[in-house]
């Protein structure tokens, strides 16, 4: 039997944003073709520091792992977007600086998953539905320095890639303007049931379904 395991924050551990409603793990596992199953690592609030100890306690009959982590990690630096600055290179200063810090714990959680020696799947951090325009134009363009370390980690290791950008789109898919809505979640199982267990033979990295040479 082959076995998915979720690993990070509240983008999968969505129960206490659902009314009521599945979870993304429920909607998961009841999407998976038969001999197919799904679990729950992943806890609400989680960062990329707190992915190894998640690691540690997969199933040992695991055979697929998904993760998605960073949007807390962002959330934990989000007053740069208010910063004030005294010029456009001290902007791209603090943004580097949280560039760098967020590449060192990411890809520290990513070499935790591929040390158990299954396949792993990687997912960006969606762009979410801030009531705020301005505030939604600005997170966006700081949301693109983390979703390209995760890219950039998942190409260097030859990983599927699924762009939570492109699963999310519509307001109703959000319970708040961060969490996931049981409609969000089931585009994101989804997508998962696509991507990883209907998946063809291929070698190298997949984004969202499309092929990279």
């Amino acid at each position: 039997m082959s076995h998915i395991v979720l690993l990070g924050d509240s983008v999968f551990d969505n129960i206490s944003y659902t009314q009521g409603a599945p979870d993304v793990v429920a909607q998961l596992g009841s999407s998976l073709p038969a001999g197919w199953r799904a679990s729950l690592r992943a806890i609400d609030g989680s960062t990329a520091n707190d992915i190894e100890s998640q690691v540690a306690s997969v199933p040992s009959d695991a055979t697929h792992l998904v993760l998605s982590v960073g949007g807390n990690n962002a959330l934990l630096v989000a007053e740069v977007l208010d910063t004030a600055v005294s010029s456009t290179a001290e902007a791209f200063r603090l943004m580097a600086d949280v560039r760098e810090q967020f590449e060192a714990e990411y890809s520290s959680a990513v070499d935790a998953c591929l040390r158990l020696g299954l396949p792993l799947t990687v997912c960006t951090v969606y762009s979410g539905n801030f009531p705020d325009a301005d505030f939604n134009r600005r997170a966006g363009i700081a949301l693109a320095v983390f979703n390209d370390v995760i890219f950039q980690a998942g190409l260097a290791r030859s990983l599927d890639i699924i762009d939570l950008r492109a699963v999310c789109t519509l307001p109703t898919d959000f319970a708040n303007p961060i969490e996931p809505s049981a409609a969000g979640g089931s585009k994101i199982a989804s997508t998962i049931v696509r991507f990883v267990a209907q998946k063809e033979p291929w070698r190298g990295t997949r984004v969202s379904g499309f092929k990279l040479a």
